[in-house]
């Protein structure tokens, strides 16, 4: 098993949601704070930054092009050709700088999925909603202080789902045709000391990949809750990880400097950057939205 490397220095204040696109054989991720869209090239190490108007912490690919993200005012459709444009499809809470969108991904039906967090970390007032491709947006969670690890097992039979504040990883039995979710249930309650559960991906084993941010670590968990194995970085919160390459061997993990002191960060210079490591299960395709893949 080969260790994480650092496939792209950089200093983002929270790099999150990194996504393979297939086609494209490169890597968007963003930093919610700066705020920016990336898109990383390992053919030649390069890196595009498209600056945002407003914080933005997750996204997914449309089938007919661009992508849809979850915001800081709400949810919006980006154009990046031949110029950046972005069109809103939902507004939330739009003059409460408190909240915003973070962790998010498509399902295997083609809807996309976002949840909110509130900046202060203090309140149950986020929430988890799916925006279908018709345009409807529905609140499917509520009481969440800071929705992350959203995830979907290979059959699209279980969606896994977290708080990063109550340090526990649900899952819930899925239907991908309706997108209904029901029979909540904990599959992880992870330990404060380990650091919190922060961004995830699921393998074509359905083992669940999650970020313990605070840790220095990742961790690969069974399909029943177990741990496999556990991976360590040279920066202490990794955020979250996807996977990546033409056979989806490649895992990349995105990390953080903020909130971390001067002092601290001395002591991790690799903090914000992308790394990424050579796995022997592949992970599975990311669906687009608007498409049953």
């Amino acid at each position: 098993m080969e260790e994480l490397t650092c496939v792209l220095q950089v200093q983002a204040l929270i790099g999150e949601c990194p996504r393979w696109h297939p086609e494209q054989r490169r890597l968007y991720w963003v930093d919610i704070m700066e705020p920016s869209l990336n898109c990383f090239d390992p053919a030649t190490g390069s890196n595009t930054k498209w600056k945002m108007p407003e914080r933005i912490g997750c996204f997914g690919f449309r089938r007919d092009g661009g992508l849809i993200a979850g915001m800081q005012s709400g949810i919006f459709m980006i154009d990046l050709e031949p110029e950046l444009v972005l069109t809103k499809v939902f507004d939330f809470e739009p003059n409460n700088p408190e909240t915003r969108f973070n962790d998010g991904r498509i399902d295997p039906g083609g809807r996309f999925w976002a949840g909110t967090v509130i900046e202060s970390m203090d309140k149950r007032v986020g929430a988890l909603f799916r925006f279908d491709p018709n345009g409807n947006c529905t609140r499917m969670v509520d009481g969440l202080i800071c929705s992350n690890g959203l995830a979907f097992s290979p059959d699209g039979k279980t969606m896994y789902h977290s708080d990063s504040r109550q340090d526990y990883v649900w899952a819930w039995d899925f239907d991908q045709h309706t997108g209904d979710i029901t029979n909540q249930r904990v599959f992880l309650q992870i330990d404060i000391q380990e650091g919190r559960p922060d961004g995830a991906a699921v393998d074509s084993e359905g083992y669940y990949w999650i970020c313990h941010v605070g840790g220095w670590h990742i961790a690969r968990y069974t399909p029943e809750g177990k741990i496999d194995r556990v991976i360590g970085l040279p920066a202490q919160r990794p955020t979250m990880c996807a996977f990546g390459g033409d056979d989806l061997k490649t895992l990349y993990v995105t990390t953080a400097r903020n909130p971390l002191s001067a002092t601290t960060l001395a002591k991790q210079p690799l903090a914000g950057s992308l790394f990424a490591m050579r796995v022997d299960v592949p992970g599975l395709p990311e669906p687009f939205f608007g498409a049953r893949d």
